[in-house]
């Protein structure tokens, strides 16, 4: 019994110092105007270095929950009218992007063309939600709809990816199961959609009516859950992964069909509850699990995917404006912790090899570092130009 609380006290006790650190240097972050999630991750790196002997299962479990709240946050940021307009724009965006890093990810697999491509084409294509909402006032709210729907298209994308690869590879299925995969698949997404869509129609009164007859914010936040919980687990049964239900149920309770009053709560509830405890110690864990190599290879590797990645995304994102395009290419391009959690998982099922594993993570990190730097530079120019106006 005392072994059992021993354990328990060590892991609540690294869960503060992670929680601790991580919102120290995210406050430092966003004081040198980053966001914070650099903070959290350079935490995480830091942790890794001077902590020994982590318990892995429970942390790991808890920075799934942060993928978990993170995603249904994002998805409480749109509608989704929302997403099907901003998606015209930016699905043909992505499918342009997947392309041509899956094209740039050849030479350094021998022109081969392996899982390892297509994994790591996803990852590098990826532009991560939370990281968009962050950087949303570098590139303005009018973007947001657009940045956001490549955001959600590129993450389920990589995740859909990633266990359609897993899924061939490890139970060898057919080209045919496969396609019967991606059939289910939409399914699921359509099906959920479209009684979004009908209750939105038809009974969005009697729910926002019964909403109200909830006395409590926690009687509220319990729903959202018992729903969030049943889709994701829904999600994970037919093969996705379980974030992909926790986003539809934010992207399903928008304030059209809950109300103003009850959106607002449930937004606030979430919001603290994801950015306060679960998103630091997720972009944490990220950083603890970092694992690469230095070689001018991956230096290479970097360098040829951002500078490929931020001209075409400004060209096809292009306003007649190089700061307003290049501002928005940033936002877009901002890669993703996500596409870390993408190679961790594919690395761990051997479907991604160590070496592309580790170019993929580098880019990443980079990646996300690089784009805040130029939203950051070109909002300061911008303030800049703006004071000398006035």
């Amino acid at each position: 019994m005392w072994g059992e609380l021993s354990v328990a006290f060590d892991v609540i006790g690294y869960v503060f110092i992670i929680i601790a650190v991580a919102r120290v240097l995210a406050e430092i972050a966003e004081r040198l105007g980053y966001p914070g999630f650099l903070g959290e991750i350079s935490a995480g790196l830091l942790l890794g270095v001077v902590l020994h002997d982590l318990p892995r299962e429970e942390l790991s479990l808890l920075a799934e929950l942060g993928v978990f709240f993170l995603m249904m946050y994002a998805g409480l940021e749109l509608t989704p009218e929302e997403v099907r307009l901003g998606g015209r724009k930016s699905f043909p965006i992505y499918v342009v992007t997947l392309v041509t890093m899956f094209f740039l990810t050849l030479p350094f697999t021998g022109y081969r063309i392996e899982t390892d491509n297509f994994i790591v084409a996803a990852i590098l294509a990826v532009a991560s939600a939370p990281i968009v909402l962050r950087l949303t006032r570098f590139f303005g709210q009018e973007f947001l709809h657009v940045a956001l729907s490549y955001a959600v298209i590129s993450e389920v994308g990589a995740l859909v990816i990633l266990y359609l690869l897993i899924n061939f590879e490890l139970h060898h299925l057919s080209y045919l199961e496969i396609a019967f995969e991606l059939v289910k698949d939409a399914l699921f997404l359509g099906t959920v959609l479209g009684i979004n869509y009908v209750l939105g129609i038809k009974h969005r009164v009697w729910i926002i009516t019964r909403l109200r007859r909830l006395k409590s914010d926690e009687a509220v936040f319990g729903m959202v859950m018992i729903l969030a919980t049943s889709l994701a687990l829904i999600s994970e049964e037919l093969g996705l992964h379980f974030s992909i239900g926790a986003f539809l149920v934010g992207l399903m309770l928008h304030s059209d069909l809950m109300g103003t009053k009850q959106f607002e709560r449930v937004h606030t509830i979430i919001s603290g509850v994801t950015y306060g405890i679960f998103a630091p110690i997720f972009f944490a864990w990220r950083g603890i699990n970092f694992e690469t190599e230095f070689s001018l290879e991956v230096v290479y590797f970097f360098v040829v995917i951002y500078l490929v990645r931020i001209l075409l995304t400004t060209v096809l994102v292009w306003e007649k404006d190089l700061k307003v395009s290049l501002t928005r290419a940033a936002g877009i391009a901002s890669f993703g912790v996500l596409g870390l959690l993408v190679g961790e998982v594919g690395y761990s099922y051997g479907v991604l090899s160590e070496h592309m594993y580790a170019l993929a993570s580098l880019a990443s990190i980079l990646g996300i570092f690089v784009s805040a730097s130029i939203g950051l530079i070109i909002s300061k120019i911008g303030g800049s130009e703006g004071g000398e106006t006035h």
